[in-house]
């Protein structure tokens, strides 16, 4: 049974920095491209970045792109989404999700979701 479970949201001000995480089963994490994704009230869900399963690849939307990055740690069965200067149009539940394709940003070429994690900018 693949599983993915994120942690890390919160309430910040804007500004600031928020690192949530996202730890995945061993059979996901071998072999499969990792993504986040965010969905805001009344809004789609969008793609926010993309990591190759060997971490050589990623793939930012331009909204994010030089402030977010997203690493991940194999050996720790776990990709993050570092954010850095954090707007309040960042607000959005974030969702962590796996493919064995590189470079995808739609949400139907993911397999497996997490169950999100709220993260929220104030102004």
């Amino acid at each position: 049974q693949v599983q993915l479970a994120e942690s890390g949201g919160g309430l910040v001000q804007a500004g600031v920095s928020l690192r949530p995480s996202c730890s995945a089963s061993v059979r996901t994490f071998s072999s499969d491209a990792m993504g986040w994704f965010r969905q805001a009230p009344g809004k789609e869900r969008e793609f926010v970045a993309a990591i190759s399963w060997t971490g050589a690849s990623t793939f930012y939307v331009a909204s994010v792109k030089g402030r977010f990055t997203i690493p991940r740690d194999n050996a720790k069965n776990t990709v993050y989404l570092q954010m850095n200067s954090l707007k309040p149009e960042d607000t959005a539940v974030y969702y962590c999700a796996a493919t064995p394709e590189v470079g995808v940003v739609t949400t139907g070429r993911y397999d497996y979701w997490g169950q999100g994690t709220q993260v929220t900018v104030s102004s």
